[in-house]
Formats: C-alpha cells, structure tokens, sequence
C-alpha cells in the first residue's frame, strides 16, 4: 500500500508555520497571508486575525509612503524609478499597487506588476497587485493590514500607490507617513478641485515627466503649486511642502525627491512624531475593522434579512420614509438577539 501523501492536495500551512515563514523574510508565506487577509472566508479570517496578531508583536519603524496622483501621471514608472533608488541605499521595498476593480468582475484591470518589470525582478523588492474591489479611499479593504505583514516580513520602505487622485483618497493618510502627490506638467488648473482633499494632506508634490518639450511647462506648474501650498494650513508644523520637478526616465529630481522623504523620516523621529503616528493609525484601523464586523454581523442577521426587503418596497413606496426604513431595520437587528 502507498502511504505517500496525495501530491495534488493543496498545501495549508499552520500559522505558526506562515508567521515564522514572514518574520524569516519569506516571500512565499507573506504571499500566502495576505491572500488569507484578503478572503471572505469565515476560516480565514480566523487565520488572518492569529497572523495578524503576532505580526503587530514585531514592532518595526518601517517608512510608509503614500504615492497618489492624476490618471497618467505615470505613478507606476515613477515608482519604480524611485523603488530603484531605495534599493540602491541597501534598504527592502514593498510595493502594495492598489488596481481600480471591475465592478463586473471586482478584479483588478490593470496589474501594475507587470507595469514594473525592472522592480519585479529585484530580490529586494516585494510587489503585490491589489484590485481596489471598489473600495473608496483609494486603497483595498486590507491595505493596512497587508502592511503590518510586509513591515513584520522585515521589508523597511512601504510604498502603497493608490488608484488616482480624489477627495476620498485622504483615507490613505490613516495609514502611511508621507505622501507624495504626482502631477503632471500643466496640471495647474486642476488646483481648485483637488487642493481641499488631497493637497492638504500631501508632503511633497512630484511633477513628472518634465523632461524635453515640457521643460517650460513644468517650471510654470512648479510655481503655480509652490503657491497654492503656502496657502494651505500646515499639515505638521516643521514641514513644508516642497515641488520636484521628476522624469522616471531620465532619472531627474528622484534622488531629490528621495533625501526630501529620508528627511522628514528623520524629523519625525527626532521629535518622537513616528511612534505617536503609528498609535494613531492602529486606532483607526481598531474602528475600522469594528465597523466592517458590525457591519457583517448587521447585515447577515436573521430578522434583518427577514424585514429588509419588505422595508426597501415600503420606502420606495413612500409609505416609509429612508429614515424610518433604517430605524426598523436596527429595531429588527436589536429586539431579537
């Protein structure tokens, strides 16, 4: 009789077995988890939740970078241009590339892995295409928990590149240090509609492709911001914002852009900024995460299932208004626990 184990049985590693595989730098395991964190599974999240536990023991001080910008901004060359330049400082990079969904599919459509060739075949740099499943805020729903993996994998730059600029991407804020805001070369008139949101909350704008015919241009968009950031209140009261005029291809301003984050890093440190930071964003993610669950648990509860239907008619039939409607959903949810 054969006792070898079957070979096609789909390997399930323990979490002992994953925590130990990402804490020893192990690109696989860290895959694996961040695959688990992502499912719907009940099973997983069970998982997920112990991995994530003992992960949140390594305590790491990681630099977490938020890269957002206009569509064609070039976000993905400039990323690796700059990824390059990290790596060349002896340091690990991870790339958390959050990908607009299919709203058809919810997958990802662009799979920015294969937008960053060069980077990819870094063994210093870990890369993971994520479909934003229509997610608002720019990131996945497990962007930061996908970071407190990569940081516990021992990965020292964190680099998560959101979907596109928008008033909602200042959620990503919640969860990185520094970011950096890409735009293109006369892109100035775009300011009134994206100076509220995300200007706010940038800490340093990249103009990219200013090389060649653009040259002109971009000096111009350069001012235009320069001026528009002095208007706005001051996001930590020893940084100033500046303006890099970047190309991903000619390698301009990306050294610059890199000793202007290193610098912030070490200021943020210096006034013991990073730490307090980091409590922050694990509060965050605590409601966060509290809101999902009680979202879940909301939604799959017998009675609300049971009433919401016949509570959706009575609303659309105006018998009900949308506010009466949600207060007999909660009734429904609470008065049969």
């Amino acid at each position: 009789m054969n006792n070898t184990p079957h070979l096609t049985k789909r390997y399930n590693p323990d979490v002992d077995t994953v925590v130990s595989g990402i804490m020893n730098g192990d690109r696989h395991m860290l895959s694996r988890a961040i695959t688990l964190i992502e499912s719907q599974k009940p099973e997983h999240e069970r998982k997920a939740h112990e991995i994530l536990d003992r992960c949140l023991a390594k305590k790491t001080e990681a630099i977490r970078i938020g890269i957002t910008g206009s569509p064609g901004a070039g976000k993905s060359t400039f990323i690796e241009s700059l990824g390059e330049e990290i790596i060349n400082q002896g340091l690990r990079l991870a790339v958390l590339a959050i990908d607009p969904s299919s709203k058809q599919s919810k997958g990802s459509i662009l799979g920015d892995k294969a937008r960053m060739e060069k980077l990819a075949g870094r063994k210093e740099a870990f890369i993971r295409p994520t479909a934003s499943s229509c997610y608002l805020g720019g990131t996945s729903p497990k962007t930061h928990e996908t970071i407190i993996l990569c940081e516990a994998a021992g990965y020292d730059v964190i680099m998560v590149e959101t979907v596109g600029v928008g008033q909602s991407e200042v959620l990503v804020d919640t969860m990185v240090d520094f970011i950096l805001l890409l735009m293109l070369p006369g892109s100035g008139d775009e300011l009134q509609g994206i100076k509220r949101g995300i200007m706010e909350i940038a800490d340093a704008v990249a103009i990219t492709k200013t090389d060649g015919d653009q040259a002109g241009i971009a000096a111009v968009s350069r001012a235009e911001f320069e001026a528009a950031l002095r208007m706005l209140p001051a996001k930590h009261p020893f940084w100033q914002p500046k303006v890099f005029l970047t190309s991903a291809i000619t390698g301009i301003g990306i050294k610059e852009v890199w000793q202007n984050i290193s610098d912030f890093f070490v200021e943020m440190r210096k006034q013991n900024l990073l730490e307090k930071r980091r409590h922050q964003q694990l509060k965050n993610l605590l409601y966060t995460v509290l809101e999902e669950m009680l979202k879940r648990e909301f939604f799959s509860h017998p009675e609300v299932i049971r009433s919401k239907e016949s509570i959706e008619q009575q609303v659309l039939l105006a018998e009900l208004s949308p506010f009466s409607g949600a207060k007999a959903l909660i009734e429904a949810f609470t008065h049969h626990r």
